[in-house]
């Protein structure tokens, strides 16, 4: 099979996986014979380097400073590729996460932090977002700003167009979507947070918006997302893309540590948001499973636990 050599579908169809596990580096005594969990090895004049499952060298009595988790980033990448290990670097970088590549035949391979494990996999959706969005750039001469109370009549009635077929039945509404009364609420709610509620404006008409409200896991603040609506004649052209962005970058700036919502993971994966229990964070009903997702901005610390709470109204759903 031919590895891929093309950037852009490097990074678009990358699909990072962590092994379960912790890794260490360590050199390898001159003369014992090779352990079978050694994962990996370079020869160098100092000697052997191996990376090899902690528990399998705390076995062996082997010293090692660095503990890592083991990220594989599935695509098949040509071993000529260019670019593909410049830009995992980079975004790992920007978010101040240490990385160590190696290259295997069929993909690559990245040795992070253990503690940064759970942050690297959401930068890491995140570059794989963006190169999913390459080239989708929204309509000529959309604003994003602040919603302000003028514009909340205009945001219920878009809202009850975008979800006049429910997302989660795929069957029309009986009547108002359940959106537009818990967005309703979510304006007067306590949990409202000035400057994460985002319209689109398109020719002077609001076409799109987005809020993130309080919520919490355990006594830990993250955001809840939702509800995100988009007029329908505008809808797939880049308008809710954009809205998210926004969001994320909102809400990173307040220093936020992570955004929890309920969608569907094809979509949302794109913006680097994983399932979310794989971070900690269970879902309010646990039939949701994957499709309760999170994304960890650049402060999660990675000690964040327990069933995820929404802003209050939406407990009456």
């Amino acid at each position: 099979m031919t590895g891929e050599m093309n950037l852009q579908a490097l990074l678009a169809g990358m699909h990072p996986v962590r092994r379960p596990g912790e890794y260490v580096y360590v050199l390898w005594p001159h003369g014992r014979p090779l352990a079978p969990g050694i994962e990996a090895a370079v020869r160098e004049a100092e000697g052997l380097t191996v990376v090899l499952p902690r528990a399998e060298a705390d076995k062996e009595g082997l010293s090692y400073d660095f503990v890592a988790a083991w990220i594989t980033l599935q695509i098949h990448s040509a071993l000529e590729a260019v670019g593909l290990t410049a830009a995992v670097s980079k975004a790992l970088t920007d978010a101040r996460i240490s990385c160590n590549v190696l290259a295997g035949f069929h993909h690559d391979h990245l040795l992070v932090p253990v503690a940064e494990a759970g942050r690297a996999l959401g930068v890491l959706a995140e570059l794989a977002g963006r190169g999913q969005d390459h080239g989708q750039l929204p309509r000529p001469g959309l604003v994003l700003r602040d919603e302000t109370p003028a514009d909340r009549d205009a945001i219920l009635a878009l809202t009850a167009d975008a979800f006049a077929i429910s997302p989660a039945t795929g069957l029309p509404a009986d009547g108002e979507p359940v959106e537009v009364n818990v967005l309703r609420e979510l304006f007067d709610a306590e949990e409202y947070l000035p400057g994460l509620s985002v319209v689109a404006v398109l020719d002077g008409q609001v076409v799109g918006h987005v809020i993130s409200t309080r919520g919490w896991a355990g006594d830990q603040e993250l955001l809840g997302l939702g509800p995100l609506g988009v007029t329908p004649r505008l809808q797939r052209q880049g308008i809710g893309s954009a809205l998210m962005k926004e969001s994320i970058e909102r809400a990173n700036a307040a220093g936020e540590i992570g955004i929890a919502l309920l969608g569907s993971p094809d979509y949302y994966s794109r913006f680097g948001f994983v399932p979310a229990a794989s971070m900690g964070v269970l879902p309010p009903e646990e039939a949701w499973g994957d499709y309760f997702q999170l994304l960890p901005l650049a402060l999660w610390h990675g000690g964040v636990r327990g069933t995820f709470r929404y802003a209050e109204p939406f407990t009456r759903l």
